[in-house]
């Protein structure tokens, strides 16, 4: 029997996808700050209200391109990572991956940076406001991490996914300034560091340098998107 909410949670998911599209174009025809929910509405063919409904804000617009872009990734990553357990051929294959759903997005994102990259902005992906999408791509490094065999000191391997993503916003940040065909100095930039990653990772586990490792991931924690 087919469950009568189907239909309107798919109509509603259709109407969310077409607000973002719409708001994505507007942000870059007109820029940001000229850009209101009442042109969108207009745009996307809704009420102001439904609207309003479905994103409290321009603010909510962007936040809600972050979960999509995070579930294009997902789906993307999906089935992919199982044939290889190593670290670095994983991470590589999910960053490419990441390159791929994001490209169409390259000219709005190199727009948009100056007011992601404000670190006061809820935009930012370090922010609260951030938090669903920043822990969405945490998860997919979370898949990265868990399919591996890679042998590391044991707080490393626990806090590696949360490692591995600021990494991640260390190649969109490359990205976004690559105005290389097709980004191609970005994917250059991700398999040279691949494999750099795995074996300093796995250096992890000499004892020698443990305390200095530890350490430095008490920084980290420290000044980290859920630091005090």
């Amino acid at each position: 029997m087919t469950n009568p909410a189907e239909p309107s949670t798919a109509r509603g998911e259709e109407t969310r996808q077409r607000i973002v599209d719409v708001a994505l174009r507007l942000f870059e025809e007109k820029g940001y700050a000229k850009t209101t929910m009442r042109a969108v509405a207009s745009e996307a063919g809704v009420s102001l209200g439904n609207a309003y409904y479905y994103f409290s804000s321009k603010d909510q617009l962007v936040q809600g391109f972050y979960v999509r872009m995070q579930n294009l990734h997902e789906e993307a990553v999906r089935g992919r990572l199982g044939p290889t357990t190593s670290l670095a051929q994983r991470w590589l294959l999910t960053e490419n991956l990441f390159l791929d759903v994001a490209e169409p997005y390259h000219q709005f994102a190199g727009k948009f940076f100056a007011i992601a990259a404000e670190p006061t902005s809820p935009l930012s992906p370090f922010s609260e406001e951030s938090r669903e999408a920043r822990e969405a791509s945490t998860a997919i490094m979370r898949s990265v991490v868990e399919g591996s065999v890679i042998k590391a000191d044991k707080r490393l391997l626990a806090e590696l996914p949360e490692l591995l993503w600021l990494a991640h916003m260390g190649v969109v940040l490359f990205w976004v300034h690559d105005s290389s065909p097709g980004q191609a100095r970005t994917r250059l930039l991700v398999r040279r560091v691949a494999p750099l990653l795995e074996r300093i990772i796995s250096l992890s586990r000499l004892p020698v340098l443990r305390s200095n490792l530890h350490q430095l991931l008490d920084l980290i924690a420290d000044l980290g998107p859920s630091g005090s």
